[in-house]
């Protein structure tokens, strides 16, 4: 059975891809900072349940070439959990991996929108376009990967929007252009289980894998109208349309400007539903 690692395990993804991993029964590692590791670090009680789940703690740094080397000859599979900030140091993990010569699959740290099919408001562009040159930089490399558009977390965006655990619950929703648009909207934990399958499967190998499961399109007005039947209450919608989306991602600072240009791609030019799935790509529907 393969050994998978996860670089960026106590992140937000990152942590349910360590958790499918286990519990699907993989011997699973955990690459972290020497910081995160120390006794008192904000991660140390998640630490010590990965370990009471059986992951293994490896220490060492995206700039510490050496310490991912000696990583990835422990192990058979790769995948890269890291935070925004951190998409370029992949190149690192892409030199180690070269060099370790064992590594059966890498996969770089996406899980969001198919970053080669789409143009985004520049905010949101130069993330994808950092995310493009990881891709581009691993396929010439030579090492076997697999590429996962995973769209939208399904539980981060509810709480987005609708804010549910807030006490009182808000009385109004900010919809981002006209509430129509589809979006495809993945739980957490089924992103994490595929991930771990795919990582695995031979069909995926040098491949490009998008999740985007029918049942799971959905847009902003119908995640509202879910939430007012299960409440029983009815909640005003304030609308943010494209004009204003744009012009906040032209005058708020860097990074403020991010999040409005991510959902300009997502909710108003619909990023993760306007195009078709090609014979080179593999769409995972259930």
């Amino acid at each position: 059975m393969n050994k998978i690692l996860i670089i960026g395990a106590t992140g937000y993804i990152g942590k349910y891809m360590a958790n499918a991993s286990v519990s699907l029964g993989y011997p699973t590692y955990a690459f972290v900072r020497p910081s995160t590791a120390a006794p008192h670090s904000s991660k140390s009680s998640l630490l010590q349940k990965f370990r009471e789940d059986g992951i293994y703690i490896l220490q060492g740094s995206l700039d510490d070439h050496n310490s991912l080397v000696n990583a990835f000859k422990q192990v058979d599979i790769v995948i890269s959990a890291v935070a925004i900030p951190q998409h370029m140091d992949q190149l690192n993990i892409i030199k180690a991996i070269k060099e370790a010569g064992n590594i059966k699959r890498f996969l770089p740290s996406e899980f969001g929108n198919e970053v080669d099919r789409i143009r985004s408001l520049p905010p949101f562009q130069r993330i994808n376009d950092v995310r493009k040159t990881i891709r581009r930089a691993t396929e010439e490399a030579g090492i076997p990967y697999t590429f996962v558009s995973a769209n939208s977390y399904a539980a981060y965006f509810v709480d987005y929007f609708l804010h549910p655990r807030q006490k009182p619950q808000p009385e109004e929703v900010i919809i981002y252009g006209d509430g129509l648009t589809k979006a495809v909207m993945n739980l957490e934990e089924d992103i994490a289980k595929l991930t771990i399958m795919v990582a695995n499967d031979p069909r995926t190998l040098n491949m490009l894998v998008i999740y985007k499961p029918p049942m799971n399109l959905i847009s902003q007005d119908e995640i509202v109208s879910l939430w007012e039947k299960k409440t029983g209450k009815n909640i005003k919608k304030v609308y943010l349309l494209e004009d204003e989306m744009i012009k906040l991602s032209e005058t708020l600072p860097n990074p403020e400007n991010i999040p409005v240009s991510i959902l300009h791609s997502i909710f108003v030019k619909g990023d993760q539903t306007n195009y078709e799935i090609g014979d080179e790509d593999l769409e995972a529907l259930k």
